[in-house]
């Protein structure tokens, strides 16, 4: 993927597309297109209603409606891109003649009085760039799903926008009368819009937007600095983790899955989930992901949420995710009226895995809390009283290591002993070893020591296929499934094992298509997956580095990077054959594997400095 700006034709249609960027402060989020389109944003919270719905009504192209945008006069092609090291957005939006506008998108974030500031607040800048242009703007919130059309009131200053569940406010410099009818003027100097809570701007609008835009970019490029990046791919690393930062819900401290609901997996597969909420699964991964940046302090910020799990849990039972404000309850329903991304329904609000017992949530829930016992930077290290929470984690890992569940892809129909499954509860017991040794509990050390060495000789005996050469999705079964490459990133097996060895290869054999992954071969409750699942195809990189096939492993990872979106952006799945990105956005799960694969590949820096 190119690192200049992104280039589209003014002519095509405006069709949904996962070519999109986010913005976000931690608190709220919103993407945008490539056009410079807001076309889905929740507020107050990432698993709100959206204010912006058109990504979730987009049969016939993005509807206005829904969307907040601007249109230039004569537009014949944009350009778009990240301001370097920050999460700042550039749109430019340009005629034949290279007139035009720039447009600046930010969520605030920085310090202000010794504490972070980041409102429920959009900030767009749009300045002109040469020339004599002409924009009209568009902002069309809606409520209730896109089912409610606001009351709007007028201010000399602003337009408040009358919600069932609440008011909104924008505040512009912009005349309000051409932006409440839509209606084209000429631009001569630089205007704002602040979109959020009904309040009133105590400083001037030009003057505060720019605060924010200036101190905003101030505090990412401090964020980023203090990342420990591998010497290669350095761009890409830094466009993931400040992506992975943005999809925690900070005031929790919980992480959620991706910003999105109902995007399919593939074409018309009603493969369609609200990713809107916190995994423990996917959260261990994000933790993992930037602890290898030496960004602990998403770590700290999500072991408040989780411990809150853990000691709220019934008789020490876990769900595999949660709301980001601890709910339980995510039962699922559907909002009929919305078509969908490009018409490709349902969408569903909530998710029923929450019922679901998947018995590698306790072996995610102690290896996310595991370096907090070992690592000397945190303000708050782990303590023997943490310790007794997780070792109630531990027990309910040994009762289940070898019980039927619905396994981490969250099979609805089919319960099985899962390999996956079994390998976390073997993790879960083996770092409450580990962590006994660093309390200087050897009785405990012994104790769960002695757990994990019996488990993992059940998954040896009962997950090994002589018949496939390979470790199978479950015990005594014959399918292959991509999460058993886990056994390496876990430590369960040294990498240059021969099973482990094995198993790469029959993986590929069966799953890959190019450098592409599917999750499992066989046919689960819609039939046989069409997409690769991209966390599974970095999964495979990481494996190969660390069998030896490092220059394979290189090239296989140059590749998926190439698949990103304009912006260096994975959703969850991809088409093999097309290159089209499919399922819920961002997903943290992709993006996490860029930063592995980055971290496991890169030549050293010592090797070159």
């Amino acid at each position: 993927m190119s690192t200049h700006p992104a280039e589209a034709s003014a002519t095509s249609p405006r069709a949904a597309s996962l070519d999109l960027a986010l913005i976000g402060n931690c608190a709220i989020s919103a993407l945008v297109d490539r056009a410079g389109a807001i076309v889905w944003s929740c507020m107050p919270r990432f698993d709100g209603d959206p204010v912006f719905h058109a990504l979730l009504d987009s049969a016939n192209g993005l509807p206005k409606e829904g969307s907040l945008l601007v249109e230039l006069e004569g537009l014949e092609r944009v350009e778009q891109h990240y301001e370097h090291g920050t999460a700042i957005l550039k749109t430019r939006l340009l005629d034949a003649a290279g007139n035009g506008v720039e447009i600046t998108d930010l969520a605030p974030r920085f310090f202000n009085r010794d504490r972070i500031f980041r409102p429920a607040q959009l900030v767009r800048r749009i300045r002109p760039l040469a020339g004599h242009c002409r924009i009209r703007i568009h902002v069309n919130p809606r409520g209730e799903w896109g089912s409610v059309v606001p009351t709007i009131t007028r201010g000399s200053n602003h337009l408040r926008y009358v919600l069932p569940s609440g008011t909104l406010r924008l505040t512009t410099n912009a005349p309000p009368t051409y932006v409440a009818d839509g209606t084209w003027f000429s631009l001569h100097e630089p205007v704002s819009l602040l979109f959020g809570p009904d309040e009133t701007l105590s400083g001037g609008i030009e003057e505060t937007a720019r605060e924010f835009e200036e101190q905003t970019s101030l505090y990412w490029r401090q964020w980023t600095r203090r990342l420990a990046l591998p010497l290669e791919w350095q761009e890409a690393v830094i466009r993931a983790a400040i992506t992975l930062k943005l999809c925690q819900f900070e005031e929790t401290g919980a992480i959620v899955a991706a910003m999105t609901t109902s995007i399919p997996e593939a074409a018309n597969s009603g493969r369609n989930w609200d990713y809107r909420f916190c995994w423990l699964r996917d959260a261990f991964f994000v933790v993992r992901a930037l602890n290898s940046l030496s960004e602990v302090g998403t770590m700290e910020d999500y072991l408040r949420w989780l411990y809150d799990v853990v000691r709220g849990a019934d008789n020490g039972h876990v769900q595999p995710l949660y709301g980001i404000g601890l709910e339980r309850q995510l039962s699922e329903s559907f909002v009929p009226h919305l078509a969908g991304y490009r018409g490709m329904g349902p969408v569903r609000v909530g998710n029923q895995a929450h019922e679901h017992f998947q018995h590698d949530v306790y072996g995610n829930i102690v290896l996310g809390a595991a370096q907090a016992f070992h690592d000397h930077r945190l303000f708050r290290r782990a303590d023997a009283g943490d310790f007794a929470a997780l070792e109630e984690v531990g027990e309910q890992a040994w009762l289940l290591h070898d019980k039927p569940d619905a396994g981490m892809w969250e099979l609805r129909t089919r319960a099985r002993v899962h390999t996956s499954s079994s390998l976390m509860c073997w993790a879960a017991c083996d770092r409450l070893a580990k962590i006994g040794t660093v309390l200087g509990r050897p009785d405990r050390e012994a104790f769960w020591r002695e757990r994990a060495d019996v488990i993992k000789a059940k998954i040896v005996e009962q997950a090994w296929s002589e018949k496939r050469q390979s470790f199978v999705e479950s015990f005594g079964g014959s399918d292959l499934d991509a999460s058993v490459l886990l056994m390496a990133e876990v430590g369960f097996l040294p990498a240059h094992d021969s099973r482990f060895v094995r198993t790469v290869e029959a993986l590929e054999q069966s799953l890959c298509d190019g450098p592409f992954m599917r999750r499992y071969e066989a046919e689960d409750d819609f039939g046989r997956p069409e997409t690769a699942f991209n966390v599974c195809s970095f999964w495979r990189v990481d494996a190969l580095a660390r069998i030896g096939q490092h220059a394979r492993a290189r090239e296989l990872f140059e590749a998926l990077l190439a698949r990103r979106n304009h912006v260096g952006l994975l959703s969850e799945d991809m088409s093999a054959t097309t290159g089209e990105l499919w399922g819920n956005f961002p997903q943290t799960y992709s993006m996490v594997g860029i930063v592995n694969g980055a971290v496991r590949l890169s030549a050293r820096w010592d090797d070159a400095v």
